[in-house]
């Protein structure tokens, strides 16, 4: 199924997408606590047209867990080392917006703004200590994030992530989330992204250093993941920050994700004096 979170009416509800039809699902007005149940609800009577209802982010986590440099490509384009184990940050869930919703930032704050196209894990049921071989039962489904960063606060500034990763509107997501049995495989999808129908990123979740199944055993050694949280798993090679010369977001741009089997998650940019 692809789910989604959407507005009509004045109204926020939960949905199943099915071609450009929205079919509203009975008693579901929010993602996290479906998900926490563990029951996708029945459609209900009502069904809308797609370009009819406002697409909201697909949920609003406890937490995200981000992964960096687990892309070989990309950490071998960023110079660094490729990592032994999992290298975990965070970006705060007051940063996510909406497919269709704009990306902003003050230029005071920040003149260096980049892309990161990344399949997002999220999880089911609590988590805690689970295996490897275990670990995708815990997964309720995929939905695609694009992790913008700040590159000169994350790595000339403040020399460290947190900031850059977490401005306001720096965690596109979205538009559906799609149930684990509908990914037979979530080390076989394409991962494009395109900054105004340039290809700036095309790789393949098979390249990553750890796999979706060795993220959330992972993670769930360190500590507890509830319903609904997020892992945002890496990026391929092909980031701003990376290319010669760099080239970073500007007012006006245009930037979508696309994971095969999701969709397509698109936001323009606005940069502000002030």
């Amino acid at each position: 199924m692809k789910l989604l979170t959407f507005t009509v009416n004045g109204r926020t509800r939960i949905g199943e997408l099915v071609g450009d039809t929205v079919y509203a699902l009975a008693w579901q007005d929010n993602m996290r606590q479906m998900v926490r149940r563990g029951i996708v609800a029945n459609r209900a009577y009502e069904r809308f047209p797609l370009e009819s209802v406002k697409v909201e982010a697909p949920l609003m986590p406890s937490k995200i867990i981000c992964i960096g440099l687990n892309y070989a490509d990309h950490a071998k384009e960023t110079g660094a080392e490729l990592p032994k184990a999992p290298v975990i940050f965070a970006k705060f869930p007051s940063a996510i917006i909406a497919h269709g919703d704009l990306i902003k930032w003050k230029s005071e704050i920040t003149s260096k703004v980049d892309w990161e196209a990344e399949l997002v894990v999220v999880i089911g049921k609590k988590a805690k200590d689970v295996s490897e071989d275990d670990a995708l039962n815990y997964v309720f489904g995929y939905t695609i994030g694009n992790d913008i960063s700040a590159r000169d606060l994350q790595k000339t500034i403040d020399v460290q992530w947190t900031r850059g990763k977490s401005l306001d509107t720096f965690c596109p997501l979205g538009p559906v989330i799609v149930t684990r049995d509908e990914i037979e495989n979530p080390q076989a999808l394409k991962v494009t992204c395109k900054v105004n129908d340039h290809v700036m990123q095309d790789g393949t979740t098979a390249d990553m250093i750890f796999s979706v199944k060795q993220l959330v055993s992972y993670c769930s050694q360190m500590f507890t993941l509830l319903p609904g949280d997020l892992i945002m798993t890496g990026t391929p090679a092909g980031v701003g920050a990376g290319r010669k010369p760099a080239r970073f977001l500007k007012d006006g741009d245009t930037v979508t994700v696309s994971i095969e089997g999701i969709g397509d998650l698109t936001n323009q940019c606005v940069v502000s004096d002030k």
